[in-house]
């Protein structure tokens, strides 16, 4: 099993449950509809990943970097800044044909993650930014979310059981693209202006 580090420990995730289409913006930049429901996917243990890769068995790659919480007792404890990576062009043929689109979002690397901090005690919203080579690409935070934080949480529960260590990724903002080989990547969780973890990655073939 593989593992991330939550509050300095680490912890080997059961599965990963992802929420797609959780930002109005992001929807519109890829000619999807405002769904009637929450989109839930999974994604495994195995597809965790620690380095970046522009490809993946020959096919190029998209990024979508999202707000990741790590799930505990019944609860949210921890949060950090994730990469959701996409075959895209294999995701828009499967989709196109109205089948499932797992086998573009499942493989080995399609999860990266920072390390997961305490979530803050603070009101203010949970953000995050995406720098490639330095220009800003993505920022968003969980006031531009359709479903926040706290009706996922209720909403998976009520499909999926949840089991301690498990995470659950809950979209992107706009701003999502091809990675390239030789791009580095710095992701920030933020709040109130402040960075509470960042992750950098640099971009393989």
């Amino acid at each position: 099993m593989k593992s991330v580090t939550v509050l300095n420990q680490s912890v080997q995730p059961g599965k990963i449950i992802c929420i797609g289409r959780n930002y109005v913006a992001h929807i519109e930049e890829l000619g999807n509809e405002v769904p009637d429901d929450m989109v839930i996917f999974l994604k495994p243990n195995t597809a965790m990943g620690t380095s970046l890769h522009a490809t993946h068995q020959g096919e190029v790659l998209h990024y979508e970097a999202e707000i990741v919480y790590h799930y505990q007792n019944g609860r949210f404890t921890a949060a950090a800044i994730g990469l959701d990576l996409t075959k895209r062009d294999l995701q828009t043929r499967l989709k196109t044909k109205g089948l499932p689109w797992e086998r573009s979002k499942v493989f080995e690397g399609a999860a990266l993650f920072s390390p997961f901090v305490e979530l803050p005690d603070s009101d203010a919203p949970l953000g995050l930014t995406l720098h490639i080579n330095d220009a800003l690409t993505q920022q968003g935070d969980t006031t531009l979310m359709l479903y926040s934080p706290e009706v996922i949480l209720a909403e998976v529960q009520n499909v999926i059981p949840l089991e301690d260590g498990d995470l659950v990724m809950t979209g992107t903002p706009k701003g999502v693209g091809e990675v390239v080989a030789g791009q580095v990547f710095r992701g920030a969780l933020t709040c109130d202006g402040k960075e509470l973890v960042t992750v950098s990655w640099k971009a393989q073939a």
